[in-house]
């Protein structure tokens, strides 16, 4: 049996899953990547020699079946997520509200849930989980994943409060604005929209954010980071944003 502690990541096939895997595979984690685009989180785990497996967290036994057989994991970052759109609730779609919902706050719940007596077997465990500061501060146009990032906010803050005293740590990590797929995925590949978001700044990168996960993971065992809010410096809220001319 190994000595390696095991690290288990959501949504890892791209962005900040896939830099969080490169950077605990440099702190010595074993790892479980998990996500739906199957090419391309083997492309991740391939060299990092992780082991990988599809994982849909909208779907029950997706879950179920991604979990088998796991007795104990030091390490679960919940990362699987992303936002849809950015209607007025005048014009608000149903079905994109819905995929966020079943991903952001629905999938969070059936990982962790399913996972928990692993973690608690690890002694301690720590659930990382991926908010957003779109969890704390509503804006226009934002409201259907201004509703899922607070609900990630209250259950992290919730887990806290139910396992206090079991040796399982609870981390929240909310970035501003990152620079990944993250606004592709949200224009719904409008590649000119989604470049517009972060022109005239320096954003956060995927590694920024993996940095901190590797941070908040490597404390003390008797330490809990609860919460982590970490901006570029040229964004002071949601929407406040200093742009160079172009």
């Amino acid at each position: 049996m190994t000595s390696q502690p095991l690290a288990v990541i959501t949504g890892a096939s791209s962005g900040i899953g896939a830099a969080a895997a490169v950077a605990l595979h440099r702190q010595g984690y074993r790892l479980l990547l998990g996500a739906r685009r199957e090419e391309r989180l083997e492309a991740v785990a391939k060299p990092l020699n992780a082991e990988w497996r599809p994982l849909d967290v909208t779907n029950t036994e997706s879950v179920q079946s991604f979990c088998r057989g796991l007795a104990q994991v030091n390490l679960l970052v919940n990362n699987a997520g992303g936002a849809l759109g950015l209607d007025s609730i005048a014009n608000a779609s149903e079905e994109d509200w819905q995929t966020m919902y079943d991903t952001n706050v629905l999938g969070l719940m059936r990982i962790t849930r399913q996972l928990l007596p692993a973690l608690l077997a690890a002694n301690p465990g720590h659930v990382i989980n991926i908010g957003s500061i779109a969890g704390r501060e509503p804006y226009p146009g934002g409201a259907g994943y201004n509703a899922v990032k607070f609900a990630v906010n209250a259950i992290t803050r919730v887990m806290r409060m139910e396992w206090v005293g079991q040796p399982v740590r609870v981390t929240e990590i909310a970035p501003g604005m990152v620079e990944t797929e993250f606004s592709m995925v949200r224009f719904k590949g409008d590649a000119e929209r989604a470049g517009k978001v972060y022109q005239g700044l320096q954003p956060l990168t995927a590694e920024d954010i993996a940095d901190t996960i590797v941070w908040a993971a490597t404390r003390p065992p008797h330490v809990n980071i609860d919460e982590i809010v970490l901006k570029p410096l040229a964004q002071a809220t949601a929407t406040l944003v200093a742009r160079k001319p172009l």
